[in-house]
């Protein structure tokens, strides 16, 4: 089934797509506690089970609340656009002071622990692995498409342009096509391959307005000239007849952003 491009895609809604973010943290964090409720992670297991999801709940929340905004800031940094599991371990390292003090409070209140500055120590490591898995997990569950944007009138051109080979120079780029260590460029000129990663040539098409559909494939909003769906499915047909795939992990943020 084949349908055109839609003339003037419709924003995305910021308001239902943060209520969206919200309730999939809750949810994700809801499981958790359930999770850990009931295996009596970390030696909870002495305690009722409804104690221990009350307690689980209230720490993993806490998580949540503590977590999300260091989150955002660091999978938001241009840093760490291209190596998203340093930026896990980054926000990792961040959070787990801060919730190792809360767990030690929460659980000497109510396991009649030792206040003892030397049982702080003790939480550290399980709370730093609840943390990796639990930042890993909402990272994962929030993949983003990485996008690339047009620059004001009177701009330098991207960086990239300047790696088009010679006999396709001053063509219109629509697509850039990972083909295990090369780049397959897809112009109104034709294709040619240049050797380069797929992460490093995004960070230098800045300027032109696009995005990344699949981890193969980055793709000029312009180039789309028709949506095709089936099997669940999206596949976007450029100009130049080339087929660029739209992966379930970039389906939801690419209808977000008006693309199809």
């Amino acid at each position: 089934m084949s349908e055109p491009r839609p003339a003037s895609p419709s924003a995305p809604t910021p308001v239902w797509d943060g209520l969206g973010n919200l309730l999939r943290g809750l949810v994700i964090c809801g499981l958790a506690s359930l999770f850990l409720a009931l295996s009596g992670a970390f030696e909870s297991d002495a305690l009722p089970f409804s104690t221990r999801l009350a307690y689980w709940l209230a720490v993993m929340l806490a998580g949540t609340l503590v977590g999300g905004g260091i989150a955002r800031r660091v999978f938001g940094s241009a840093r760490f656009a291209a190596r998203p599991w340093l930026a896990c371990l980054v926000v990792t390292a961040l959070i787990t002071p801060p919730l190792t003090l809360i767990v030690w409070l929460a659980s000497n209140t109510l396991f009649r622990g030792s206040w003892s500055l030397q049982s702080l120590v003790g939480p550290i490591g399980p709370v730093a692995l609840v943390s990796v898995i639990m930042t890993a997990i909402n990272y994962m569950a929030d993949r983003r498409p990485r996008e690339t944007h047009a620059g004001p009138a009177g701009s330098a051109p991207p960086r990239f342009l300047d790696r088009i080979p010679h006999r396709l120079r001053g063509a219109t780029l629509y697509a850039v096509e990972a083909e295990d260590h090369y780049l397959r460029l897809h112009t109104d000129r034709g294709s040619d391959l240049i050797l380069m990663r797929l992460s490093d040539a995004i960070g230098e098409l800045e300027g032109i307005e696009g995005a990344q559909t699949h981890r193969s494939w980055w793709v000029a909003r312009d180039a789309v000239a028709e949506v095709e769906r089936g099997d669940g499915r999206a596949t976007f047909v450029l100009r130049n007849g080339a087929r660029a795939p739209v992966s379930r992990t970039f389906a939801r943020a690419l209808r977000a952003e008006g693309w199809y």
